[in-house]
């Protein structure tokens, strides 16, 4: 069995709102995490940042795929080690237009070559259970900007 994480989610915003949301940094901290640092270009490296009480992590990633206004990808690493594929997880966006909306196609896969893919999962699940319901109003709400 492969294990992955599949959502989908349609937004009353359009394909190009929408790929703005999730590609660019300042879009991108709204809704995901606390800091994000990269240049939504296929082959350019970055960081997210995510702030606990306790902790902060910073992530590496490494931006697959950039066609806007249809797919965005990422791969981001396990650990600090700079991104290879098997060492991270990609996340893929599909954005399909739908009627003055998107369909937005969400996964992570990957979890197969992780250490403990059975945690991991677990934990990004939860993650992206409480992240992705975020992305919608949000985008909504930049699309009714002026």
């Amino acid at each position: 069995m492969t294990r992955s994480i599949e959502r989908e989610i349609r937004v009353e915003a359009s394909p190009e709102v929408v790929y703005e949301v999730i590609s660019s940094p300042e879009h991108l901290r709204e809704w995901w995490p606390d800091d994000a640092d990269l240049d939504p270009a296929a082959g350019a490296t970055g960081t997210v940042t995510f702030r606990r009480t306790d902790e902060t992590k910073v992530v590496p990633l490494t931006v697959v795929e950039a066609d806007p206004p249809r797919r965005f990808s990422f791969r981001w690493a396990y650990d600090d080690e700079p991104v290879t594929p098997e060492n991270s997880l990609l996340v893929t966006f599909d954005l399909i237009p739908a009627g003055g909306a998107t369909l937005l196609r969400f996964a992570e896969t990957g979890y197969d070559e992780a250490s403990k893919p059975d945690e991991m999962l677990e934990d990004h699940t939860t993650g992206w259970d409480y992240f992705l319901p975020r992305l919608a109003p949000y985008a909504e709400r930049q699309a009714q900007r002026p």
